[in-house]
């Protein structure tokens, strides 16, 4: 039984039930992987014909509504013949998940509502600027969390919005101290810093997703990176409107980088947090892109937020040239607790 994979036009032959992984694996096909269970979504890939059936996975690499089939490899078995494209076989990442045990080292208020939390791992945790992590502060009390620095800093950073009567939330405001051990697990997520191209990046994000897009921002630096960013932060108002002195200290660092923030809600600007003061633009950070670029073919972008609005962007960028390939995102879903 053969498998054709695409983009590189190679032909394995396979076992009637055999995991897709495995089989790409021993014939040293390029893809990446990370958790081996179906959560990180890292070994995503197209089914373009042909059978193959996925046992399980985390619904994530579902929610972008498109016809097309996509299936988790490592999920995955083949039981026909079958065409895949595999993502990007320049770009492969191999993170090995892993838990590692932390130290809370910090504790601060970003906004009215958004903590930020500061980690020091016990052991160095491999990941790509991008992804995230999962948190366990307690056996009841666990939640996945994007990483806002890079893994070559000795601390990890993350942004928590405190949901009202929010269960994991509500241990962080009121529960969680400075010297309280944390355990992380990962790295999960797809949407991490592809740097082996040239093309203008386009990064949107929403609310605590500015986290992520921090951690790509300086992932860029580090890489030594030229591609041209522009960042379009959205907030509800002024007074949610964060890390705008970290923009532009990483704006200073990279010259390449310019930023947009859009409040969907008026509001005075002395509303914001702090002493950082920016423009703000009114209305959906969607439209707000929609008006500022005609074509952004040869772009990639990578959408960093609430799914409505992860969903809205990639059908606007979509429209407006960006491959579907290359537009990364890792949805926040909102777990009511």
């Amino acid at each position: 039984m053969e498998i054709l994979v695409q983009p590189l036009g190679q032909r394995l032959d396979v076992r009637p039930g055999e995991n897709l992984l495995a089989a790409l694996q021993a014939s040293q096909v390029p893809i990446s992987y990370s958790c081996l269970s179906g959560r990180c979504g890292t070994c995503r890939c197209k089914v373009v014909e042909g059978d193959i059936h996925e046992h399980g996975g985390y619904a994530f690499h579902h929610g972008d509504h498109q016809p097309e089939r996509h299936v988790l490899a490592c999920q995955s078995v083949v039981t026909g013949p079958c065409v895949i494209e595999i993502p990007e076989p320049d770009e492969v990442v191999i993170h090995t998940a892993r838990i590692v045990k932390a130290t809370v080292t910090a504790i601060e208020n970003l906004t009215h509502d958004i903590r930020m939390i500061r980690l020091k791992p016990s052991k160095p945790l491999a990941f790509s600027p991008g992804q995230y992590a999962t948190l366990q502060f307690t056996p009841d009390h666990i939640r996945p969390y994007s990483m806002a620095r890079i893994a070559s800093d000795n601390e990890m950073e993350f942004h928590v919005r405190l949901v009202p009567d929010g269960r994991v939330t509500s241990y962080v405001r009121d529960v969680l101290k400075v010297g309280d051990a944390v355990r992380v697990s990962g790295p999960l997520g797809t949407s991490y810093l592809r740097t082996r191209n040239a093309d203008p990046i386009l990064c949107v994000a929403g609310g605590t997703g500015l986290a992520p897009v921090l951690s790509i921002i300086r992932g860029a630096i580090e890489a030594d990176m030229r591609n041209p960013i522009h960042l379009y932060f959205g907030v509800r108002s002024p007074r949610d409107a964060y890390g705008l002195d970290w923009l532009r200290q990483l704006s200073d660092q990279y010259p390449n980088l310019k930023t947009e923030v859009v409040a969907s809600l008026p509001g005075e600007h002395n509303d914001m947090h702090s002493n950082m003061r920016a423009e703000l633009r009114t209305g959906l950070v969607t439209e707000a892109v929609g008006k500022d670029f005609a074509d952004l073919s040869g772009w990639r972008s990578y959408l960093c937020g609430a799914p409505p609005m992860v969903e809205a962007a990639t059908r606007l960028l979509r429209q407006k040239g960006v491959k579907p390939e290359h537009i990364y995102a890792d949805a926040f879903y909102a777990s009511g607790t």
